[in-house]
């Protein structure tokens, strides 16, 4: 098979996404926020947007604005190079992480030499459910035969009681992450993996203004305490989880831009990073986010690797409890997990964020000068994922 390689991999700030919300991107169509990261990557690279053959984007909630094929609609909205074929895909909240699956794929089996990879969700304007809302039916048949859960703060509880995980343990966690996540703005680590966007500013009924401002930081990331973060109301009665130690419901987009390493040479291009191994795994739905523990399990035995073997660590922070129960089935080593924070503080635009954390591993083992990160999320539906990218 031929070698797929990274050549470019952006990403939008974060912005808060509660529905019905004025965050930073809450101005932006699903399709125009999508669009900008898929264009930026082929500007940046320098390339002929004609040479993209594929693309392939995660979005969860394909309702309004995000329904029919909104990777495809985001490309369609640049008003050029309508013969790029694109594709949307659902895998929960690894559904873009699935996407790079998917186009390294079809780059190393030869059928496409250029395609992008990417996700979006603009929470603010289709919330979480939007397309279960209306029928007929419902996804579940009444014979569901599983001893499952629809809630995901119920399952986050049932991991932390099944580890033994404290809500001591999820505030540090908590509040590690959003110190990491604001260190690493302040030092200036996000600046080459996040794409500024030229926002509207919105009055309070939310109609544009006629301003804009750059948008070039994540919004969510905020200045905690220990104190501040024991004071907030647990999530469910007699639970860990608060408001501050789960992912924030997030506005963004990402985007990575695949070829084959000939075609890579033939453009001038220099390779940044390819995919070693990749799994997408099922699990027990009673637990419904313990994903990547499956997935790691899975990941190491096929492939022969040790957590140790590896750099660098991104588990997606849904829950503190996700991320903690992994933590200690392993043994990891905290320092290097979620380096710069996780989705505690940066967010989770839930359709964006497997690309986004492939986007920051990539960046931040080029500032390390290190060679391997793991990647990791638990998706709804019952699913783990996993991608060891190594850097070139």
């Amino acid at each position: 098979m031929r070698e797929a390689v990274i050549v470019e991999a952006l990403r939008t700030p974060i912005g808060k996404g509660k529905f019905g919300s004025k965050g930073a991107l809450s101005a932006f169509h699903a399709t125009h926020l999508l669009a900008k990261v898929q264009e930026a990557v082929v500007e940046r690279a320098g390339i002929d947007p004609a040479e993209v053959e594929q693309i392939i984007g995660g979005c969860v909630t394909q309702a309004g604005e995000q329904s029919n094929n909104v990777a495809r609609n985001a490309w369609l909205t640049r008003g050029k190079q309508y013969n790029v074929a694109g594709t949307t895909v659902d895998t929960q909240c690894g559904s873009s992480q699935q996407a790079n699956n998917l186009v390294h794929a079809l780059v190393r089996s030869g059928d496409i030499d250029v395609g992008i990879a990417c996700g979006v969700e603009v929470m603010s304007h289709v919330g979480l459910g939007a397309n279960v809302m209306h029928g007929p039916g419902f996804f579940q048949p009444a014979d569901w035969p599983w001893d499952s859960t629809l809630d995901q703060f119920q399952s986050a509880e049932r991991i932390a009681k099944k580890r033994g995980i404290t809500r001591a343990e999820c505030d540090a966690l908590a509040l590690r992450s959003q110190q990491l996540a604001m260190r690493a703005t302040e030092e200036g680590r996000f600046t080459r993996e996040i794409l500024p966007i030229e926002a509207p500013v919105l009055n309070d009924d939310g109609t544009p203004t006629g301003a804009t401002r750059t948008i070039v930081a994540d919004q969510g990331i905020r200045a905690s305490t220990a104190e501040g973060l024991a004071s907030l109301p647990t999530l469910v009665e007699g639970g860990v989880h608060t408001a501050g130690s789960a992912s924030q419901i997030s506005d963004g987009a990402s985007a990575i831009l695949w070829m084959s390493a000939e075609r890579a040479t033939q453009l001038g291009l220099k390779p940044r990073a390819r995919i070693l191994h990749e799994v997408v795994v099922g699990s027990d739905p009673y637990y419904l986010l313990d994903g990547p523990i499956d997935a790691t399990e899975r990941m190491m035995k096929k492939w022969g690797m040790k957590l140790s073997d590896i750099d660098l660590y991104e588990i997606n922070e849904a829950f503190a409890a996700v991320v903690l129960s992994w933590v200690k089935v392993f043994g990891a080593d905290m320092d290097k997990l979620n380096v710069n924070g996780g989705a505690i503080a940066l967010g989770h635009p839930v359709g964006a964020t497997g690309c986004r954390l492939l986007v920051t591993a990539l960046h931040e083992l080029e500032r390390r000068d290190k060679t391997t990160a793991y990647i990791s999320m638990c998706c709804g539906s019952s699913i783990g994922t996993g991608t060891i990218l190594e850097r070139l």
